[in-house]
C-alpha cells in the first residue's frame, strides 16, 4: 500500500495536470484512478478544496459512478458485463460462480487480495456474449468451464 504521503503527491499531481479543465472533475477522478488504481477517502477533500465543491459533492461522484473505487483493487481485476446481451446470453450464471467461488460480490475484493469483482455495463463484446475482463484481457462467449481455465490461468500475488 502507498504511503499517505506519496499518495497524496500523486492525488495534487493528478489535480494540478486538471483542474482548469472544463468539467475538472471527472477528469480528476479518472486520473487519481488511473494512477492509484482506486480513489482514496483522504483525496476527496483534497479535490473539494481544489475545485472549491463540497466534499459530499465529490463523494457523490465517486459514489454514482459503478466505475470508481474507493479501496484498492486485488492484484487481478475481474469485470463481469451486466448489459443486457450478456445477461440474455448467461452472464448471470458467471456471477453467481465467481461470486461463490471468490467469496465476494461485486465492487468487493478477497480477503488475501488476489481478485476484486466489479460489474461493467458493456465490454463492447455483445456479438460473443457474455464477455469478461479479466486485467488487460476481454474474453467472449465465456462459461463456467472457459472461467475457471481462465482464472486457474493467472498468477497468484507474491
Amino acid at each position: 500500500m502507498l504511503e499517505t504521503s506519496t499518495m497524496l503527491a500523486t492525488v495534487q499531481q493528478v489535480i494540478s495536470d486538471n483542474q482548469n479543465k472544463p468539467g475538472a472533475l471527472l477528469p480528476i477522478l479518472h486520473g487519481i484512478q488511473d494512477a492509484l488504481g482506486y480513489i482514496p477517502d483522504d483525496s476527496v477533500p483534497v479535490i473539494a478544496k481544489a475545485l472549491a465543491l463540497s466534499r459530499a459533492e465529490v463523494h457523490g461522484v465517486i459514489s454514482f459512478y459503478h466505475y470508481f473505487r474507493t479501496t484498492p483493487p486485488g492484484k487481478h481485476k475481474i469485470q463481469l458485463c451486466r448489459a443486457e446481451s450478456c445477461q440474455a446470453m448467461g452472464s448471470k450464471a458467471l456471477e453467481t460462480h465467481l461470486k461463490n467461488k471468490l467469496g465476494i460480490d461485486f465492487h468487493e475484493t478477497t480477503a488475501d487480495g488476489q481478485y476484486s469483482l466489479d460489474a461493467v455495463y458493456c465490454l463492447g463484446m455483445c456479438a460473443c456474449s457474455p464477455a469478461i475482463q479479466i486485467d488487460n484481457d476481454i474474453h467472449g462467449r465465456v462459461n463456467t468451464e472457459s472461467l475457471e481455465q481462465l482464472l486457474s490461468n493467472l498468477e497468484p500475488a507474491a
